[in-house]
């Protein structure tokens, strides 16, 4: 370490130089009878072998839909074993996966198959309040003219769409070998789009090189294996479900599990129980939810060694609680964001437990990280700014959008994430907030995170969303969203007296709600921008 804010990550070990799609078939040949993939609420069950023969029909069926190398195939569907089966035999053939949000409406997904241009959708019929296959008759195909086919999962049948049945064909070993030959690791196999806040979601395009090896060295740091079996509760439509999850036991033969469509905690534990599964993700509000779900305690997750917390910044305490009560010793934190692939930070198992519960860890493998100032600097060590990272796992760019590219990846290759950070001289990386979050109160700079992390400590308080809300004399004035613990009793003269004496004064929250759920994006995150929308609302009523 030099005495600046920069870190390089190890390279004694290779990155890996192959596609998905053969990299599964070097699963199956390796680890055939052993188990890939469980998704409890479907009854399947698949060895690496069935996984491989299934998604050789998959792609049998795309080829013959008209899917030629990249072309743009869209996913709209919540986990399931289909999900997976698209994920891999897009990659098989060289189709661009296009990973759509649940939570999407007509809209919104007019906007994303537009904007990529897919060929084909793969969508369920419905999931949760969203009947897919009504909004896409809403829309209507003039509205959405390269899209030629719309394939439904499940099955039953719907008037003007491909059944998964009919899509399923006899695998052709000569189409697909000619398809998989034209293919290399530095092509787009991946579009995810990015939830800004503001404007359009922008579509990060990401390569087989990106994907594969951002997952392959995420397990390694969790010393996953062809043993462990992985709880995978949150979204595949996001890099978190689908490359940390999927591609990370692609790469070490261990199994995938989804404990339902969507997260559900006691689903969740229940798939540990069941499964013996070894390893547990979730972004910080799932492992909150899990730890306050009743009956925990007679629930035997005592298999589980490790895990992967991320998607947003981690409350110590949490962290705290999910080694001890879920016997989660080896449990890391990862940082990072879907243009990166996404992890370019992970701790490690055996990292020092100040480090474990209270940074995003260092530098990942092949990756660089640095901070710089206002104006680009790198920062001397220890000092905030923004956190920039460079090296595979960044993307080639957003699709069709130069302009937003040049925006976000500087010219000598650096992706800035907008997220403040600190790097301590052993390279270890605080996330100290987003830059956007920033509250400035009468001219004093106000971090959310730092409140958040407080309000934690009291002890009748799960969690907490902290921000700005539009103030006349102070420009802006700090307000705080609580959800109190399950049979607590909180009121927000509890807060006020909590913080008062305790953080400097201009940070205690004149605003104070005791809610029982924040504004959630699916992936688990919180819609800071829409609970402010909300809450200046009623400040405006008074």
């Amino acid at each position: 370490m030099s005495a600046l804010s920069y870190a390089r990550g190890p390279s004694e070990v290779p990155l890996l130089d192959t596609t998905i799609g053969a990299a599964l078939r070097g699963a199956a040949a390796r680890w055939g009878g052993e188990l890939a993939l469980v998704s409890r609420h479907q009854d399947v069950r698949w060895t690496w072998a069935e996984l491989d023969a299934e998604v050789d029909r998959v792609a049998t069926g795309l080829l013959r839909l008209g899917v030629a190398k990249g072309d743009r195939v869209g996913i709209w569907a919540p986990n399931s074993a289909e999900w997976t089966l698209i994920q891999f035999a897009t990659a098989r053939i060289g189709a661009i996966l296009v990973t759509i949000n649940p939570a999407y409406r007509t809209s919104e997904i007019e906007y994303a198959l537009n904007k990529v241009g897919c060929s084909v959708l793969v969508c369920a019929p419905r999931f949760k309040t969203s009947d897919y296959v009504q909004m896409l008759r809403d829309i209507g195909a003039a509205q959405v003219p390269l899209l030629r086919h719309t394939v439904t999962t499940g099955t039953a049948a719907h008037e003007g769409f491909i059944t998964w049945r009919d899509l399923l064909a006899e695998p052709d070993g000569a189409a697909l070998a000619s398809a998989e030959a034209a293919l290399s690791p530095d092509d787009a196999i991946n579009i995810q789009f990015t939830s800004g806040t503001t404007g359009f979601p922008k579509g990060a395009t990401l390569t087989h090189r990106n994907i594969l090896n951002n997952g392959y060295f995420t397990a390694q740091t969790i010393a996953l294996t062809h043993h462990d079996r992985i709880c995978i509760p949150v979204p595949l439509y996001h890099c978190f479900g689908m490359v940390l999850g999927n591609l990370a036991a692609l790469t070490t033969g261990a199994a995938m599990v989804y404990p339902g469509e969507a997260f559900d905690p006691l689903d969740a534990l229940q798939a540990v129980e069941a499964e013996g599964c070894t390893a547990l993700y979730g972004v910080p509000t799932m492992f909150i939810a899990m730890l306050n779900q009743p009956g925990l305690d007679g629930l035997d997750v005592s298999t589980l060694r490790t895990g992967i917390m991320a998607g947003s910044p981690c409350p110590v305490t949490v962290m705290r609680q999910v080694m001890d009560r879920l016997g989660m010793r080896a449990v890391t934190i990862g940082y990072g964001m879907t243009e990166t692939s996404p992890l370019t930070t992970q701790t490690a198992t055996d990292d020092p437990i100040d480090e474990r519960v209270g940074t995003v860890g260092r530098v990942h493998p092949h990756a660089e990280a640095k901070i710089v100032g206002p104006h680009g600097e790198t920062l001397p060590i220890g000092e905030q700014g923004e956190y920039c990272a460079r090296g595979y796992a960044v993307m080639l760019g957003y699709w069709d959008d130069p302009a937003k590219t040049a925006e976000a990846i500087d010219g000598e290759g650096w992706m800035h994430s907008g997220d403040l950070a600190t790097m301590d001289s052993a390279g270890y990386v605080r996330i100290t907030g987003r830059i956007k979050d920033m509250i400035i109160r009468g001219g004093e700079n106000i971090y959310p995170r730092e409140i958040e992390e407080f309000l934690l400590t009291h002890p009748h308080i799960a969690d907490a969303q902290v921000f700005g809300v539009a103030d006349d004399k102070y420009g802006e004035e700090v307000c705080a969203w609580v959800i109190p613990r399950p049979d607590a009793t909180l009121a927000a003269d509890d807060i006020f007296a909590h913080c008062r004496g305790q953080i400097a004064h201009f940070k205690v929250p004149r605003h104070v709600r005791i809610v029982e759920s924040f504004a959630m994006t699916v992936t688990g995150k919180a819609q800071k921008f829409e609970m402010r929308r909300v809450m200046e609302a009623e400040l405006k009523r008074g």
